[in-house]
C-alpha cells in the first residue's frame, strides 16, 4: 500500500514540536511554513491530507482554503485546521475545512485526529483509486457547473482502444500503468495550463474527461495526442513495437492481430443556452464517440453542434 502524503503547513516553533510525534508514523510527512511554497508543493504534487496553522498567516491561509474547495480536481482534499483555544468558537458552516486541531494537542490527538480525517475522506470521496482523478460524481458536478454559468467549454470524453486485447497481452499490472499513464498527460497538459479553470476525471476503466476553454480545445487534444504517442513505446514490448502489432488469442483460442492502444476524444462544445443537464451532454457524447473511435489511430472529434468535423489522425 502506498504511504499517505500529509503537509502540515505550520509555524516553526509547531513543526519542532511535531515532528518527533509524526517522525515514527507510518506517513509521509512534508513540513513547510511558507503559503505561498505550500501551494505550489500542492499543485504539483498533491498530497492526501493537509494541515493548516490559522495563526501562521490567517489571510492567506483562508485564501488557500477557499482556492482548494474552489478547485474541483482538488476540492476533496481533506483540511485540518490547527487553532488556537480562544479561537475555536466559529461558524463552521462557513468554515471550508474539515475538522480541527489545538496547536497544544498531544501526539496520541493529533494522530487519531489524522486517522479520523483519512477515514472519514474514504468513505465520502468518489475520486478514482486508480488514478486518484475525480469519479462520477464530481465530473457530473463539475459539467453542471460550467452549464449553469454558460461558460463557453469544451468537455471531451477520451478512450483508450483496443485496452482489453492489451490487458490479456501484458497483464492488468502493465495496464494500470498506461491508465495511469493517460491521467498524467491529461493533468499535465489541461490543469498545467489553465489550473483551477480546467478539469480532468476519471469515469472508469479507460474512460476520461476534461473540461478547458473551448477556443484552446483543438491545441490541447493535439498536445494530448502527441505526448501519448512519445510515452506508448515504453509500454510496448520492443518485439512486437517493431512489427508494428501484438498478437493474442480471441474466443475461439485462435490468434489474431491487435492494435497498439489509441486515443479517441470526443468533444462537446458547451455553448450557452444549448445544454440545460449534464444528461444532454453524456447524449451528444456517445453519438461523437462513434465518430471518435471509427478512425484508426489516434484522432479527436469535435461537434460544432450545426457544424461537426473530424480531424485527420495524428
Amino acid at each position: 500500500m502506498r504511504t499517505k502524503k500529509i503537509l502540515i503547513l505550520v509555524e516553526k516553533d509547531l513543526q519542532k514540536r511535531w515532528a518527533p510525534i509524526l517522525k515514527n508514523s507510518s506517513y509521509h510527512i512534508i513540513f513547510k511554513n511558507d503559503p505561498q511554497r505550500a501551494a505550489e508543493e500542492i499543485l504539483s504534487s498533491p498530497p492526501e491530507l493537509l494541515v493548516l496553522q490559522e495563526s501562521l498567516n490567517q489571510v492567506l491561509i483562508w485564501e488557500l482554503i477557499k482556492a482548494l474547495k474552489n478547485n474541483l480536481n482538488l476540492s476533496f482534499l481533506p483540511i485540518l485546521m490547527v487553532l488556537k483555544k480562544e479561537n475555536l468558537n466559529k461558524d463552521w458552516f462557513s468554515v471550508p475545512a474539515d475538522d480541527f486541531l489545538f496547536e497544544e494537542a498531544c501526539g496520541e490527538e493529533i494522530l487519531s485526529r489524522i486517522q479520523l480525517a483519512f477515514a472519514r475522506a474514504q468513505r465520502s470521496v468518489d475520486n478514482n483509486p486508480l488514478t486518484g482523478l475525480p469519479g462520477n460524481t464530481t465530473i457530473l458536478r463539475a459539467i453542471q457547473e460550467k452549464i449553469n454559468a454558460e461558460e463557453e467549454v469544451a468537455v471531451a470524453y477520451v478512450d483508450l482502444d483496443h485496452f482489453k486485447p492489451f490487458n490479456d497481452r501484458y497483464g492488468f499490472a502493465r495496464g494500470d500503468e498506461i491508465l495511469r499513464m493517460v491521467a498524467r498527460i491529461l493533468s499535465n497538459v489541461v490543469l498545467g495550463r489553465y489550473g483551477a479553470q480546467g478539469f480532468v476525471g476519471h469515469i472508469g476503466g479507460d474512460d476520461f474527461v476534461f473540461i478547458c476553454p473551448l477556443k484552446e480545445i483543438e491545441k490541447v487534444c493535439q498536445e494530448i495526442i502527441k505526448d501519448f504517442a512519445a510515452l506508448l513505446p515504453n509500454f510496448i514490448d520492443p518485439k512486437d513495437w517493431n512489427r508494428g502489432y501484438f498478437e493474442e488469442k480471441d474466443r475461439q483460442g485462435k490468434k489474431q492481430r491487435f492494435s497498439f492502444p489509441s486515443l479517441s476524444i470526443a468533444v462537446v462544445p458547451l455553448l450557452p443556452g444549448r445544454f440545460k443537464h449534464y444528461g444532454e451532454v453524456s447524449a451528444v457524447a456517445a453519438q461523437i464517440k462513434k465518430m471518435a473511435k471509427g478512425k484508426e489511430g489516434n484522432s479527436f472529434f469535435i461537434d460544432r453542434r450545426r457544424q461537426p468535423y473530424e480531424t485527420k489522425n495524428r
